[in-house]
């Protein structure tokens, strides 16, 4: 098949149904982790913040990371989806919606990657494991733990809905708990949940039919999922492709996002482009921060960013999924980036630094199809993850981080 086979007549700023809402243009902001929930609630600076990027034109913004329990957060200061959290989240949304945007909740239970410091209790995962980069050990789970975690999702879906939220992203990717069952790295179970990987995505099927059933037509659903994650034994194309068919052949999906990387190892094949060692090394304790100087690369991984770097890979999916909508992420920073992933065959693009460097970048393509973002992939806005998530050479977004 060739891109002629593949072109369609999308174009970038036009309306665009996602489910059961109406999106102003195809463009959707990636979910970023923010630091700006410091007790796990809504705050002024986090709607002040995507309220950025609604203003800056985005179609479509995306809260991140809402965690669906207390033992799935992956860091502190994340939103927990609970019903004490209602009025904030409420309060959230009709901002997004005041600005003529829609906005999405990114759901997630962060498996292996959780830290008992966070959460109070020992990481679970499909089978025993050690995490390379934190060293701390998760459990097995047992088949009660999945029901849960199906439950929490559909609960997090439930509250998303009630909130106003116009989308749920469930996070299937990053080797998160959901993800962690697709990898033959982490999964080695012998039941119905093991083996083939058919079996490796049933815990994502499950989740999907339980949120769906819980929220009907209300909101549109999402399903974020890495294609691969840089890691020797871990995910790859071959099985992923087969993970996003079963999904689309589910057909409760109304979006498949497609991510690469994992927050456990080499978390840079994410990323892409330079590595900010020290900066990175200096928000850690002694002798973490040691640790982090000596080892930093070869844990986090060395590669190097070019734009669309997600989309060979990316482009594999397009004639395998026929009843969901797919969205291109990674590199993604002009009008020229944007028209080729449509012109693939995906429907939504997906951009994340470079709107923390120019959250109206969407608005400057719009009135000019030449302009270019201006992040220059330093990465520097990694280590602000510690405080508040902001691009480095624009320190107003920063908020006195």
């Amino acid at each position: 098949m060739t891109d002629t086979d593949l072109t369609t007549n999308r174009t970038v700023f036009e309306e665009v149904q996602l489910g059961p809402v109406t999106l102003r243009n195809r463009t959707v902001k990636a979910a970023t982790s923010e630091g700006r929930s410091p007790e796990g609630k809504v705050t002024d600076e986090l709607i002040a913040f995507h309220r950025g990027f609604i203003d800056g034109g985005v179609g479509m913004t995306t809260l991140a990371y809402a965690t669906v329990s207390k033992e799935g957060y992956s860091a502190p200061g994340q939103i927990l989806m609970a019903r004490e959290n209602l009025p904030g989240l409420q309060e959230f949304t009709a901002a997004m919606h005041e600005g003529g945007g829609a906005v999405s909740a990114q759901l997630g239970h962060a498996g292996v990657v959780a830290h008992p410091r966070i959460t109070g209790v020992q990481p679970i995962a499909p089978s025993k494991f050690k995490n390379p980069t934190s060293f701390t050990k998760a459990r097995e789970m047992t088949h009660q733990d999945i029901k849960d975690v199906v439950r929490q999702f559909a609960d997090a879906a439930e509250l998303a809905a009630e909130a106003g939220f116009d989308a749920a992203e469930l996070h299937f990717g990053h080797l998160y708990v959901v993800s962690s069952f697709f990898s033959p790295w982490i999964n080695k179970r012998t039941d119905e949940y093991g083996g083939s990987i058919e079996n490796r995505t049933r815990f994502a099927l499950e989740i999907v039919d339980a949120v769906r059933d819980r929220v009907g037509s209300d909101i549109a659903l999402i399903a974020k999922m890495s294609m691969d994650d840089g890691i020797k034994g871990s995910i790859w194309l071959d099985e992923s492709v087969r993970t996003a068919e079963l999904l689309d052949q589910q057909n409760k999906l109304d979006a498949i996002e497609l991510t690469q990387g994992s927050s456990v190892y080499h978390q840079m094949y994410l990323f892409r482009g330079d590595i900010p060692v020290d900066d990175m090394a200096a928000q850690q304790k002694f002798p973490f921060n040691v640790g982090v100087r000596l080892l930093g690369k070869r844990i986090l991984g060395d590669y190097p960013y070019y734009d669309m770097y997600m989309f060979e890979s990316a482009r594999q999916f397009v004639p395998k999924v026929k009843n969901t909508k797919l969205m291109l992420l990674g590199g993604i920073n002009n009008h020229d980036h944007m028209q080729k992933g449509l012109d693939a065959g995906f429907d939504f693009v997906v951009m994340g630094r470079a709107l923390l460097r120019q959250p109206d970048l969407v608005n400057r393509i719009e009135a000019d199809r030449s302009t270019d973002g201006i992040c220059i992939h330093c990465n520097k806005c990694m280590f602000t993850v510690y405080g508040k998530t902001h691009c480095v050479f624009e320190p107003q977004y920063a908020r006195n981080a």
